[in-house]
């Protein structure tokens, strides 16, 4: 039996998790001296509201190798292949935790780590296309092609609506931040090589939605697309985002989403996206 394997970083519709049989581990959060599990006893509005409260950015951890070898010890049996799809190792230890328990528990499963490259709706769209390659009979093999290509082609592009969380956690000086907030400046956010870097800066809301939709447009013209929008605390600014991809891409399928805390921490509420690749279709 085939077990596809996420965690935390990964975003997708809920339920996914039961239509794609996709199942999560959670990331670890930690608030001062207590540390809670992602969407197990913290919640993405308790999250944003400790922080409200607390003035603190958590401090986030990948799951461990221990942590790893008793999830996947729950969700398998013995003979079982686990494909096991994970947030970019340039930006995570998660993808080692993984491996690690991949090789403790090599006399029993057969466990494929995946490095997506990408974060966000590029790992839960990954996982959905995973199984349904399978449901399909595809070897794993041919799975993990298609991983490869997707991982090759994904894009994200992001824009934050304040620099406020990137300061608190340290991505940026507070200075920097403070004269950036003056200006109504807003980032923009691109995946490059597995990293996520911060590429440009626009002045306002409005212009930084259509840089956006330039960079995307840029890359994948008329080329029909899977596309995700995902947001952080935000679904107004994502609904408008959805409206302004129907109307400019050849998709295939549009998601909404929220963007996972390990991301969320660092960029703030009011951060919106797009995620994007192509289907692969011959036009």
């Amino acid at each position: 039996m085939l077990h596809i394997v996420t965690d935390g970083a990964a975003d997708m519709p809920s339920q996914w998790v039961g239509e794609f049989g996709i199942q999560v581990i959670p990331i670890n959060i930690h608030f001062g001296e207590k540390t809670y599990l992602q969407g197990v006893d913290l919640s993405d509005e308790d999250f944003y509201r400790l922080v409200d409260e607390s003035g603190i950015i958590p401090k986030t951890s990948q799951p461990s190798p221990f942590q790893f070898k008793d999830f996947y010890q729950r969700i398998a049996s013995a003979g079982d292949t686990i494909l096991s799809i994970h947030v970019t190792s340039k930006l995570s230890g998660t993808f080692d935790s993984a491996l690690a328990a991949a090789r403790d528990l090599a006399d029993k499963f057969h466990v494929i780590p995946f490095d997506s490259g990408a974060g966000s709706a590029a790992i839960g769209m990954m996982c959905r296309e995973a199984k349904i390659l399978a449901q399909a009979g595809s070897s794993l093999e041919k799975i993990v092609e298609r991983l490869d290509e997707i991982k090759k082609q994904v894009n994200i592009v992001l824009t934050l609506d304040t620099l406020h969380y990137a300061r608190l956690s340290g991505r940026v000086g507070t200075l920097q931040a403070a004269l950036a907030s003056a200006l109504n400046v807003k980032p923009i956010v691109i995946l490059r090589d597995g990293l996520l870097e911060m590429a440009e800066r626009v002045r306002t809301r409005k212009k930084a939605f259509e840089r956006v939709l330039e960079i995307l447009s840029s890359r994948y013209k008329q080329d029909p697309v899977h596309a995700a929008v995902v947001h952080a605390r935000d679904p107004i600014s994502g609904d408008e985002l959805c409206k302004r991809v129907r109307e400019r891409f050849n998709l295939r399928d549009l998601i909404m989403t929220n963007l996972s805390i390990s991301v969320a921490a660092n960029l703030g509420p009011g951060t919106v996206g797009v995620v994007m690749y192509p289907t692969g279709e011959k036009t």
